[in-house]
């Protein structure tokens, strides 16, 4: 079977961390700085603060950033609940919005309608590894005086015109085993912002200030030093594992194109393909279990939309959607809060494998065999 994901690990990893357990010392420490220390170079930013999970990252982000009851967040949902979950857990309103149509990423003219006096952020998701448009939401939120929160857990080494996602505003990555790097568990606040640095590393680690000395009440997210070991070893080799996935989304476009709606690229954007997500406009499942059939694993992400998973339509009142024309957003539970768009891409989108452990024989596998059910 031709996996959709898998982690790539080598000796340099193993290494790593049979020197952690050898340390005796595995809570956050040395290693976790370091890995902090390479991923704020790699993302340009002043500094990089390391946590347990992705999810992790948005919720410290949002605190620190004071966002609470009363406001509201701007976002997608299209894409994980992490980022919406965040926003409740906050006690905040998210308010999704719809998407453009080829990224698959928040549509910035959805996005300043949204706005309203209870605005507090704008957290848009750089989906299968493409960037949002981030110099347009940068002006959005300079503009409004809100803040911009970026989710990049599937976007390591996206830029746009060389510039790293996780620079905009304030990053927040993954590194959840399926991530283009991985640490199993694990996640990174990116910011140029000190005061958002400080903040996060308190609420991360109980408030402490310094060893049993807190002056804010936290959480228990910090990051572990082995963690932090496999960090350091896969951001080194996060240029090489990206470059692998843009030449095999290359190659499976040259064999695609034309035949189905393949992923797009704008110019002066490296899209970094943590997904290569193509759509099927009929017939979806079948494809899924025939690809299956051949050896050729694939996902849905996302078939249900955020705003219609059972949790958020059971509490319909916490969240509010911008429906495409409309002029203000209404609550969830209303019948009209559709989202055409974000809709229509949870029932067609489907994800082929493309990660760099794929031969050219995997390759040329998987676009045969997505090429005859096109026949």
């Amino acid at each position: 079977m031709i996996a959709i994901q898998r982690p790539l690990f080598g000796a340099e990893e193993e290494a790593a961390i049979i020197r952690v357990l050898g340390s005796g010392w595995l809570s956050q420490g040395e290693r976790v700085a370091t890995f902090e220390q390479r991923f704020a170079e790699l993302c340009h930013v002043q500094n990089a603060v390391a946590v347990s999970s992705g999810t992790s990252a948005l919720l410290l982000a949002l605190l620190a950033h004071k966002i609470g009851r009363g406001d509201e967040v701007i976002t997608t949902a299209f894409g994980f609940t992490g980022a919406a979950n965040a926003i409740l857990i906050t006690g905040a309103t998210p308010v999704f919005v719809d998407i453009e149509p080829d990224t698959y990423t928040i549509d910035p003219i959805q996005v300043e309608t949204a706005i309203t006096r209870r605005t507090k952020a704008i957290l848009p998701v750089h989906l299968y590894g493409h960037p949002c448009d981030m110099n347009r939401l940068r002006e959005i939120a300079e503009a409004y005086s809100v803040a911009l929160i970026e989710d990049a857990s599937q976007a390591h080494a996206a830029t746009i015109d060389g510039r790293p996602v996780g620079s905009f505003g304030t990053g927040c990555f993954s590194f959840y085993a399926t991530k283009n790097i991985t640490t199993g568990e694990g996640g990174m606040v990116t910011t140029n912002d000190p005061a958002i640095a400080e903040q996060v590393s308190l609420l991360r680690n109980q408030g402490q200030a310094a060893r049993y000395y807190h002056i804010v009440p936290g959480y228990s997210m910090r990051m572990t030093e082995l963690q932090g070991a496999l960090g350091v070893a896969q951001t080194e080799k996060l240029n090489d594992l990206t470059e692998k996935r843009i030449a095999n989304s290359a190659f499976l476009t040259k064999h695609l194109n034309g035949v189905v709606q393949t992923p797009v690229v704008r110019p002066g954007y490296r899209h970094v393909y943590h997904q290569y997500t193509i759509r099927v406009p009929l017939g979806r499942n079948e494809w899924v279990a025939k690809l299956r059939s051949q050896g050729v694993e694939t996902a849905v992400l996302y078939a249900i939309p955020i705003h219609r998973q059972p949790y958020y339509q059971r509490m319909s009142s916490l969240f509010h959607v911008l429906s495409p024309g409309r002029r203000s957003p209404v609550k969830g539970g209303n019948p009209s809060a559709r989202l055409p768009v974000t809709e229509s891409a949870a029932e067609q989108v489907l994800s082929l494998p493309v990660h760099p452990a794929l031969s050219e024989v995997d390759l040329l596998k998987i676009a045969k065999e997505v090429i005859a059910l096109c026949d």
